[in-house]
């Protein structure tokens, strides 16, 4: 059983590293809410080892990230507290191994993988590093039909992992020299690494950041309609998580898509509001997809975009 420690531990890494996922979770059941806690630190346990400010060399790296995988799985004893909260949840949750193992695999690659050819290509780096995150929160949150829940978590765990990469665009380059827009995205569009590097925004540049846009909000489309085969008690969390990681793409928007000047990020005032909006529109009607398409600033045409500016997600002039 996990302790308290633990997951005082556990949540003090989540608060410190994953505010708008932090936010978010505070509205989950306790029975999922402590679990969360746990799982997130183990995450970011497993970043810090490759993105860290201090990481080793890539073999060190990888030795650490092996050792953290053998404890996740059980393989070894461990004496850290985040290691072994998590090899107790996965026990308890049934969580699959092979997600664990997708993951930690994901982690590896970020050692000498930073630049994805193909939007499959980062499709299946997604899949460890996204997908199998809202796995293994889809095996505690225990849905009725997980099988019917399944596909639409991978969907939503890949949604907020590509709206990361649009915010993180000049971080990315900045701190890690890596680039997760797809290469033949950027080609399309006539986008070289040479103007990244020289954090050089233009139209071409604006025009890829519109079509990776408009491949994220389709993916949160299709996960929030899994919203409804989650536990009720779990649904407006995550309905909650999704209208808050798409609210990146509003702040993209407002900077004419130029992340390449800056990160942006949402304050607490932007969050509260649309706690209090999402909490509001959730009263009113338990419907997950209604009430994504009424408060997210996700686009699903005019005719059905609430609120303001959502449904021109092409019309926004270059800054």
């Amino acid at each position: 059983m996990v302790d308290d420690d633990q997951i005082a531990r556990s949540k003090r890494i989540q608060q410190r590293t994953g505010k708008t996922f932090h936010f978010a979770t505070r509205v989950l059941p306790e029975r999922v809410r402590e679990p969360t806690y746990v799982l997130y630190a183990f995450f970011r346990v497993a970043d810090e080892i490759v993105d860290g400010a201090e990481t080793g060399p890539p073999d060190e790296q990888r030795r650490e990230l092996d050792r953290l995988r053998n404890a996740a799985l059980s393989r070894e004893e461990t004496d850290d507290a985040v290691l072994s909260a998590f090899a107790e949840l996965c026990d308890e949750h049934d969580i699959a191994a092979e997600d664990v193992e997708t993951f930690i695999d994901a982690m590896r690659s970020d050692i000498d993988t930073d630049r994805y050819e193909t939007y499959e290509d980062l499709e299946a780096y997604m899949d460890g590093s996204a997908s199998a995150v809202g796995r293994m929160m889809t095996a505690v949150m225990d849905p009725d039909e997980p099988a019917a829940a399944l596909p639409h978590a991978t969907a939503l765990g890949d949604a907020f992992q590509l709206s990361n990469f649009l915010r993180d665009v000049r971080e990315d380059i900045v701190e890690l020299d890596r680039v997760y827009l797809p290469q033949e995205t950027l080609r399309e569009y006539g986008v070289t690494e040479a103007q990244l590097k020289r954090f050089e925004f233009g139209e071409n540049v604006e025009a890829a950041m519109r079509h990776e846009l408009r491949r994220a909000e389709s993916l949160y489309k299709e996960g929030v309609a899994g919203i409804k085969y989650l536990p009720e008690d779990c649904q407006f969390a995550v309905l909650l998580a999704a209208v808050l990681y798409a609210e990146h793409h509003a702040l993209i928007r407002e900077r004419g898509f130029d992340t390449l000047s800056a990160t942006p990020e949402l304050s607490t005032y932007r969050k509260l509001t649309l706690f209090v909006k999402t909490r509001w529109a959730w009263f009113r009607c338990k419907d997950p997809e209604t009430v994504f398409r009424r408060v997210s600033c996700v686009p699903y045409g005019d005719s059905e975009s609430n609120r303001s500016g959502a449904g021109h997600a092409d019309r926004v002039p270059a800054r």
